[in-house]
């Protein structure tokens, strides 16, 4: 289940982001390490529920920016002092290069057969 934001507004929500809000790292941290396996390429991670608009903004995180976002986050974890879930993001984060590796390898092999 995607983590819920509630906010007056879409600009309050921007706040958050450009504060760099740990929450929104949570969210996005978790969001990728529960789909790591997953052959979806969009994942839903964060709803922003707006009370002055009555709207509510559903975030999704697209599989091919996983590595990205984990770097990013992992600073942010560091920062924290969070440093088991540092050690998970690190894991994760190898997990994803090696079967970046291992595609293209499989794209070589597939390349060279024909």
């Amino acid at each position: 289940m995607a983590t819920e934001f509630e906010v007056q507004n879409a600009e309050e929500f921007e706040k958050l982001i450009r504060s760099r809000d740990f929450r929104v790292y949570e969210a996005l941290v978790s969001t990728i390490l529960k789909n790591l396996k997953s052959k979806k390429r969009h994942h839903h991670a964060l709803s922003v529920i707006s009370t002055d608009e009555d709207a509510v903004y559903d975030i999704t995180i697209d599989k091919q920016d996983f590595h990205h976002t984990l770097e990013e986050s992992l600073i942010a974890y560091e920062e924290e002092e969070k440093y088991e879930k540092c050690a998970e993001i690190k894991k994760a984060m190898d997990f994803l290069d090696k079967k970046k590796a291992e595609k293209a390898v499989s794209s070589i092999v597939e390349s060279l057969a024909t």
